[in-house]
């Protein structure tokens, strides 16, 4: 599915906190492809570590960039801290990827760039658990987005993402 681009914002208009608790505005990005997942590090989907871990390392000089996003708002199932989230993805996953801060992804404390995705997209592309994945494209705009059960290394993202990279 593939959605309108918004005219008055893209992706490209928010910024996170790294893991590492740096700026990174999606701006920086500019150019390129992103998907952006929510994780969690004790949940049934954690294990879509490895495969979000391999999209990385197959497409990243094609210009893809996969963005995780600790949350803790499914099921408790998040770590404490930025620091323990990054120690688990490294030991467990070897994880290079970025990724940010924990943030939420839905309610009245959601992050900014969710609440962007409810008002512009609808309530479907919002995450309703761990491991939702959002497709960006080089402009900024959200084509297409993925529910957890959409394994990264399926066949119906690996399309999609090809689809949309130089």
């Amino acid at each position: 599915m593939i959605f309108a681009a918004s005219t008055t914002q893209s992706a490209h208009d928010f910024s996170f906190t790294s893991i590492d608790g740096e700026n990174l505005p999606l701006a920086s990005l500019r150019g390129k492809v992103v998907l952006i997942v929510n994780t969690a590090s004790m949940c049934g989907f954690t294990p879509q570590y490895a495969g979000l871990q391999e999209l990385w390392e197959s497409y990243r000089d094609r210009g893809l960039v996969v963005l995780g996003l600790p949350s803790d708002d499914f099921g408790g199932q998040e770590l404490d801290s930025a620091a323990e989230i990054k120690s688990f993805c490294a030991i467990n996953y070897n994880i290079d990827f970025p990724m940010t801060d924990v943030v939420h992804v839905k309610g009245p404390s959601a992050h900014p760039y969710y609440k962007w995705v409810a008002e512009v997209h609808g309530g479907l592309a919002v995450p309703r658990w761990n491991f939702h994945k959002h497709l960006i494209d080089a402009d900024g705009h959200l084509v297409d987005w993925f529910v957890s059960t959409t394994g990264p290394t399926s066949s119906k993202l690996r399309r999609a993402i090809e689809k949309i990279l130089p």
